[in-house]
């Protein structure tokens, strides 16, 4: 097969900086650029939320892709987008705006209450049509459509049955990724039987009145891939870490592929990054000490350098890790190091971060609105990263901390194994814990803790963990090879 230019789709529910409520946001910042510069042509698709500011991140609408019909089964609505290129880049990414669905609360979300199920069937119905709907009026034809995460999992079936017989669709072929097995988006089967035609309610894969999203993605896209090797092994082992999705991912093993995560280097970058107070670099690591000062001052706490600044950054869910956080807190307190906690989520979990936070105003801070800027100078201010997420198919926090000689420690979960290696005096970047227990937890960052305070030793762990290359080269020429092998066969 020749080496033209071949052209990928990107669909994704977040994409940072325009919005993030998860690793996936940092992913599709950077992945599509990665591909671009393995020689494929790559785009994104995304919704366009009423959160995304239009002016901040220059999106304009297009003329020609207004009042783009999208045929539901008892009804049509309209959908306009919008276009922007992802940051640093020249690559489009389309927002497609409908005001009902996308304007207020429109973000997908992977634990809606009962009241949104109904809300919620209809926009990733509407979304999914959408795209392929906004793809012909475009004229713009992928080789490759990758959908990330269930949000974009009808892609693959759509392809397969409604718009099978389309000349515009024909040797279209899909990608899905899983980034985390746990998020699979089920719907009310009853929505979706009034949304989309019978063909392709026939195939949605049901459990009683539930369909169930990744898995019917799953069924249907031509390749899946997820976001390391150990976490591909996780999910079509035998230890039931696949949520009810081992059967399916056990007959198409041979389709998937765990590849590690990389990063942007340049976007992430302490000695060239404009979100930081002050840069620095290895050689001249002052600059550190001045954003930590700079966000201890933002947060409130004491500008005491002399103790670790210890940041967590999650969603606030069990699966990220928020209840060992919360069972942590006690031990935590008892520590001589100052806490902030990053995230959002769970109501319970707020509440009781909130409080602790409160109870100890010289010492914790908890921050639920995180724009990228303060994610930038947490990271670069931090000592250490705590991670405490039960399952992690990789992640990509713990490459930016160690890419600024802020050191992780982390749970033994998927993909973290094969990024941080677990400190010992001779080699070691990162501190690994394997009990899923506050009593492991906090023994592992009690010894980063102590390593801390031994200035020299520090300095010799964060000189390791600045110097890994946790690009995306590597990664993406593995992508860029199963690419070209699914074109052909």
């Amino acid at each position: 097969m020749s080496r033209r230019n071949f052209k990928v789709l990107y669909i994704s529910g977040e994409v940072s900086p325009f919005v993030r409520t998860s690793a996936l946001a940092d992913f599709m910042a950077s992945f599509p650029q990665a591909l671009e510069e393995e020689g494929f042509e790559a785009r994104i698709m995304m919704p366009k939320y009423g959160a995304i500011n239009d002016r901040k991140f220059r999106l304009h609408d297009v003329l020609r892709l207004s009042d783009i019909e999208v045929p539901l089964k008892e009804k049509t609505d309209l959908l306009n987008v919008k276009v922007t290129a992802l940051p640093s880049s020249k690559i489009q990414t389309y927002f497609l705006y409908n005001e009902k669905y996308f304007k207020r609360n429109g973000l997908f979300t992977d634990t809606p209450v009962q009241g949104e199920l109904k809300a919620l069937a209809e926009k990733v119905a509407f979304f999914n049509v959408g795209v392929l709907e906004t793809l012909q009026r475009l004229g713009w034809r992928p080789d490759i459509i990758h959908c990330h995460d269930w949000y974009a999992s009808l892609v693959p079936l759509l392809l397969k049955t409604v718009y099978r017989d389309h000349e515009f669709f024909r040797g279209i072929k899909t990608a899905m990724t899983i980034h985390n097995v746990y998020r699979q988006g089920v719907l009310p089967f009853k929505v979706l039987k009034k949304l989309l035609p019978d063909e392709v309610c026939s195939e949605l894969h049901r459990s009683g009145d539930d369909v169930n999203m990744l898995y019917t993605g799953v069924e249907h896209a031509d390749m899946l891939t997820t976001t390391s090797p150990s976490y591909a092994e996780e999910i079509t082992g035998e230890a039931g870490n696949a949520f009810g999705l081992s059967e399916v991912l056990g007959e198409r093993n041979v389709t998937l592929h765990g590849i590690v995560n990389g990063i942007d280097t340049r976007q992430w970058n302490p000695s060239t990054d404009k979100l930081i107070k002050k840069r620095y670099a290895p050689e001249r690591m002052e600059g550190k000490t001045e954003n930590k000062r700079a966000l201890l001052e933002e947060i409130k706490l004491s500008p005491d350098t002399d103790r670790p600044v210890v940041g967590v950054i999650i969603n606030f869910d069990e699966f990220q890790g928020a209840g060992l956080i919360a069972g942590s807190l006690k031990k935590l307190a008892a520590m001589d190091i100052q806490l902030v906690i990053c995230g959002s989520g769970d109501q319970k979990y707020e509440k009781q971060f909130r409080e602790f936070a409160d109870a100890h105003p010289e010492t914790v801070s908890l921050h639920t609105d995180c724009p990228d800027s303060f994610i930038h100078l947490a990271i670069a201010g931090f000592d250490i990263l705590l991670m405490p997420g039960k399952i992690e198919s990789c992640g990509m926090l713990q490459m930016f901390a160690m890419s600024y000689g802020t050191i992780p420690v982390a749970f033994a979960g998927g993909g973290i194994v094969e990024t941080i290696d677990d400190y010992s005096e001779k080699d070691g970047y990162g501190f690994i814990f394997h009990d899923y227990t506050p009593k492991a937890l906090v023994a592992r960052l009690g010894a980063a803790v102590a390593l801390y305070h031994d200035s020299e030793r520090w300095k010799e762990i964060v000189g390791r963990a600045m110097a890994r290359d946790f690009g995306w080269k590597h990664s993406a020429e593995e992508y860029g090879g199963l690419y070209r092998e699914l074109l052909e066969s």
